[in-house]
């Protein structure tokens, strides 16, 4: 483990360069790792594990889309694709995968398979954070670790088979067996992450729950929107509008600040665009910060966690969800940028 200088505070990080692929393999060589769930986390970190050299099993509910996925992806029934159930009796390893709502609902069955000395595996702090309401309290016996990519399990995939990684966040809950921290440092490099920084359960689950109504999806649609309006309300064009709001950001200046940061992209643009993002980041921050404080106070008490599992486990839930989902598909902005999108180059090659 390494300390590196993050703007002044000393924080642990996990490089490959320390704790290389070779050295995961050896830890876990005893290991049969078993991925709960094939849904949005499943395939990336299982395919990659996999690719890895790891010992690895998906268990999922038969005759489900899910199922139908794995064996698509190449998972065997009856040798590395199993009922649930099955799959956790044969893993010393259980990484669960699942959603959160059902995460709650399977944790009985799960639960009856953590005998001592095996190893739970999450993606998320939620269900231990958040224990009163879900319920989900580990046996004392057994490590709790944590593995958290920092993007979507299809971005975690795409970057693995591109040779790159997705950094990602570590935690030890509970070590049992005097062996979590090597595991989850293995399991960490086996599933593709570029390098890992340490946090833990509780921390993970405000940054994340924070992150994605914030910045990452809930704040930026919403300033999607509210630009798209006002250029539309004087008089510009859906493209126009689409191209200035969505299309330069995501394309062209996103890019830059990944590779280089803010201040480079802002030292790199004309002279015009420099003085307007100087004068107006400010005003902006002003205004969202009251709101960000409001959601991150929201996170910290469980109301946000309360109200994703009371939504979530409604039996209409996915009707619901499909519901808001068509009404950002058919807003005037995104159905102009379906169009923007398919007039990209890349699409028109041949």
């Amino acid at each position: 483990m390494a300390q590196m200088n993050f703007g002044g505070v000393v924080e642990n990080v996990i490089t490959r360069e320390e704790f290389p692929l070779e050295k995961a393999r050896e830890v876990l060589k005893e290991e049969t790792i078993a991925v709960i769930g094939y849904g949005v986390q499943g395939p990336g970190q299982a395919l990659n594990l996999r690719d890895n050299g790891f010992k690895v099993i998906i268990g999922q509910r038969k005759e489900s889309k899910t199922w139908d996925k794995a064996v698509a992806d190449g998972w065997v029934p009856g040798e590395t694709l199993f009922e649930i159930e099955e799959a956790c009796q044969k893993a010393t390893i259980i990484q669960y995968l699942l959603s959160d709502a059902a995460q709650i609902t399977l944790w009985p069955t799960i639960k009856k398979h953590l005998t001592p000395g095996k190893t739970l595996y999450f993606s998320h702090g939620f269900a231990v954070t958040y224990k009163e309401r879900t319920g989900i309290i580990p046996p004392t016996d057994v490590d709790v670790i944590l593995i958290a990519p920092k993007g979507s399990g299809t971005s975690l995939r795409r970057l693995f088979v591109e040779g790159r990684g997705l950094n990602s966040s570590y935690a030890i809950f509970q070590d049992a067996t005097g062996k979590a921290m090597e595991k989850v440092s293995a399991l960490g490099i086996g599933v593709g992450s570029g390098y890992l920084f340490e946090t833990d359960f509780k921390r993970e689950v405000y940054s994340d729950l924070t992150g994605e109504r914030g910045t990452l999806m809930g704040a930026i649609q919403g300033i999607f929107a509210a630009q798209y309006q006002v250029l539309r309300d004087n008089g510009h064009t859906p493209s126009e509008a689409f191209n200035e709001t969505v299309e330069e950001l995501t394309q062209s200046l996103m890019p830059l600040v990944a590779e280089n940061g803010m201040d480079w992209m802002y030292g790199n643009c004309s002279t015009t665009a420099q003085r307007g993002a100087l004068d107006w980041w400010k005003p902006f921050r002003d205004a969202s910060l009251p709101v960000f404080q409001k959601l991150y106070a929201e996170v910290a008490k469980g109301d946000e966690a309360q109200r994703s599992i009371d939504s979530n486990s409604q039996v209409d839930y996915r009707e619901k969800l499909d519901a808001e989902l068509k009404e950002l598909r058919e807003s005037e902005m995104w159905q102009t940028g379906a169009v923007v999108r398919g007039l990209r180059p890349e699409r028109n090659k041949k």
